[in-house]
């Protein structure tokens, strides 16, 4: 793709305003730094156009200008990549958060939503029929970005990722032509939209496979820091014989006085949740509880948990690492970067990957990692105004503590763009394929997403 230095952003503009009136915001505009601001306030980027779309045939058309003009290309859809990608400097942001349409089938059990749409909006339209889709852990994340490139989540083990209940898709392709990728039709370009990030196309409408799930045995137990060894193991040895119906993630948060508490917390998911308990019970036994905090909830009750987590409008700073399992070094890893946090605003995560999502064959989707794991995601997080180095050091010194006891590659929703060599190996024996596809429906490098693949031209 060509630089935005030889892009012609007045014939963007012009030709933009054509199709879309006063949904395309320059700057100056009192609508375009609303348009540019995200979750994470650590970003730092001077677009050129924000192009605010409502339907598929206004997307096709921005990216055909975009195309035409030379502008570097982004899509916008929650705005919760941490690293930022929905914004590129000098280039024209193809905001989709007017696409948040759901529409749900209860007859053939199936969620249809918009681009834009977050897990909160989807699970909200569902809730009446008793459905659920599988989400991630935070219900203001964009449903496309997270399925695209992953999905893990508390239904993980019972119904597998939230990328393997996606059933079809409507994309515009780097040349502007509207496609429809499922089994049926374009079947490699669907593989490629499972796992594969938004580097093959925008994708204006995800269609799912939704679970009839009435309510989730779930919440939240916290321990004292001192406990966190003792704690840690008994998770460890928990999970490794956990049935697919519990999924428990883990980690650290900022307690009341901003010190961080070691958390466990599960979600049962069975049709008898009262079978959920003897789980729970265990858990509590770790060690003395300082929250107990488990009940019988709606899903989308659950996930509430994690809303006042991660604030809008902090310093975000992400790494991550695959652990196969929690062994006595990775404890240890795990503590000392606890007791070393730099910001009583970062945390620690353990999330659970076993069950359904492990039994999905490597090569039916282009997600790299089937066996089971614990994603590790290092979240360092500071008030906007402080000094960013100390709580840098401190991600990247837990990530490379990590590193001895984990897996190659990592998620790739949480790889930093220069991370290419790590997002290789996050796609293991799929690489190839994926590449091959990225040069069949990208060939100019138009899309830059996540994972960010490096350009066509540098690798194989």
């Amino acid at each position: 793709m060509s630089s935005a230095a030889t892009s012609d952003v007045a014939s963007a503009a012009a030709r933009l305003r054509a199709l879309l009136g006063d949904r395309l915001h320059e700057p100056g505009d009192p609508a375009f730094v609303t348009a540019t601001r995200l979750w994470n306030a650590a970003v730092d980027r001077a677009p050129a156009l924000v192009a605010r779309c409502l339907d598929a045939d206004e997307v096709a058309g921005v990216v055909r200008i975009a195309a035409r003009c030379r502008l570097p290309l982004s899509v916008r859809s929650g705005g919760h990549d941490w690293a930022g990608r929905a914004l590129r400097d000098g280039g024209l942001v193809l905001d989709l958060t007017g696409l948040s349409r759901v529409r749900v089938d209860p007859g053939t059990a199936t969620v249809t939503i918009g681009g834009g749409t977050s897990a909160a909006e989807m699970l909200a339209a569902a809730r009446p029929y008793d459905l659920v889709v599988p989400t991630g852990t935070v219900g203001d994340v964009g449903m496309a970005g997270l399925t695209l490139a992953g999905g893990y989540g508390p239904l993980c083990g019972r119904f597998g990722l939230a990328l393997d209940n996606l059933l079809g898709a409507e994309v515009v392709l780097a040349d502007g032509r509207r496609v429809t990728a499922d089994p049926r039709h374009d079947a490699e370009l669907y593989w490629a939209l499972r796992g594969g990030g938004g580097n093959v196309g925008v994708v204006t409408e995800l269609r799912y496979r939704a679970h009839r799930l009435p309510g989730v045995l779930a919440g939240m137990i916290m321990f004292a820091l001192a406990e966190a060894p003792a704690v840690l193991r008994g998770y460890g040895a928990l999970v490794a014989e956990a049935p697919d119906e519990l999924t428990v993630m883990a980690g650290f948060l900022p307690g009341p006085a901003g010190e961080p508490v070691i958390f466990v917390c599960p979600f049962y998911s069975g049709p008898d949740l009262d079978a959920g308990r003897p789980w729970m019970d265990r858990l509590r036994a770790l060690g003395t509880p300082l929250v107990d905090q488990v009940d019988p909830m709606p899903y989308a009750d659950a996930l509430r948990m994690f809303d006042g987590g991660m604030v809008d409008g902090n310093h975000y700073l992400l790494r991550t690492r695959w652990l196969p399992a929690l062994t006595g070094a990775a404890v240890d890893a795990l503590v000392d970067a606890a007791r070393q946090v730099s910001s009583p605003f970062s945390a620690l995560a353990l999330h659970h990957f076993h069950g359904a999502a492990s039994r999905v064959r490597l090569g039916d989707t282009a997600f790299g990692l089937r066996a089971d794991h614990l994603l590790t995601e290092v979240i360092a997080a500071w008030a906007p105004g402080g000094v960013s180095e100390p709580h840098r050091d401190w991600a990247e010194r837990t990530s490379a503590a990590f590193a001895p006891h984990a897996l190659p590659g990592g998620y790739p929703n949480l790889l930093a763009p220069e991370e290419t060599e790590r997002v290789r190996l996050a796609y293991g024996a799929n690489w190839a394929r994926l590449r091959r596809a990225k040069r069949r429906y990208d060939p100019r490098d138009l899309l830059t997403a996540v994972p960010t693949l490096p350009p066509s031209e540098h690798s194989g």
